[in-house]
């Protein structure tokens, strides 16, 4: 809150304090069964958003015949299997909509190989639900924001469940991990970020309040909320304005309501 607003850009060479660091992480993914190579989308949008993805490597696509007549005509040609068989690779309870694509997971950028993308950029201070995730990016890549920042230890990797609910948003909306979340955010200060913790008890976000600042907007865990270093480094706290009798959102959806505050025309 005493950090006194900037709306100066730091050229990418001045922000070398950014972390450079990437990860490729190959071990075996959780979702559906190993096949020895990375791990499997399924869903409609989700496969469809991985095969247009020009930075994604790709195995295998198994489909059932009625799902491969809507897939997009790229390179990869899909083998025809049966529902049953895409039920024993993805789990009874995965709504894989007759389509199942082998990927390894993506590269993730840096911060500064992000930091001009357009839009406000995402962090999550330990949230660990990889469905929360999924809709987060959803949200994300809906409303246009730069990237989605987390923290490397306490993030799971990508799933097939995590692609399935973010809808085609995993492939959209780049990943940054970093290990320390408040060293990040004061990266980002510094590169003409403006904070915003998102927890109860802030002053209302207001899209008309802050301008034209470039935002980071900081969510916590489900309960736990912000943790205190956070939310020291934050510029300011805000909430979620609601009008009604409940006190909370869950994470997924105060992410799509504060984005949409963000990202709203100046009144």
């Amino acid at each position: 809150m005493a950090r006194k607003s900037s709306s100066r850009r730091v050229a990418l060479p001045e922000a070398q304090n950014l972390s450079r660091n990437r990860s490729r992480r190959s071990t075996t993914r959780h979702g559906a069964p190993a096949t020895g190579k990375g791990y499997w989308i399924y869903g409609q949008h989700a496969v469809e958003a991985a095969l247009l993805n020009p930075a994604r490597v790709i195995y295998n696509l198994l489909a059932t015949k009625e799902a491969a007549d809507s897939l997009p005509d790229t390179a990869h040609q899909p083998r025809i299997v049966s529902r049953e068989e895409l039920d024993a690779l993805c789990g009874k309870d995965a709504v894989h909509q007759g389509v199942c694509l082998n990927v390894e997971p993506l590269e993730n950028p840096a911060i500064v190989d992000v930091i001009d993308r357009p839009g406000p950029i995402l962090v999550l201070d330990q949230v660990t639900d990889p469905r929360n995730i999924g809709a987060i990016l959803r949200s994300a890549a809906a409303f246009g924001a730069a990237a989605l920042l987390v923290q490397d230890r306490h993030t799971p990797d990508e799933t097939g469940t995590m692609a399935k609910a973010a809808s085609g948003g995993l492939d959209v909306v780049p990943i940054i991990r970093e290990t320390n979340i408040s060293r990040a955010l004061q990266g980002l200060q510094k590169a003409g970020f403006w904070v915003v913790g998102l927890d109860a008890g802030g002053t209302r976000l207001d899209r008309n309040q802050l301008g034209d600042r470039r935002v980071a907007l900081v969510l916590g865990a489900e309960g736990a909320g912000l943790r205190r270093l956070t939310r020291e480094t934050c510029d300011e706290i805000a909430s979620i304005h609601m009008s009604g009798p409940m006190e909370s959102l869950n994470v997924s959806n105060a992410s799509a309501v504060a984005l949409y505050e963000l990202t709203r025309p100046l009144d």
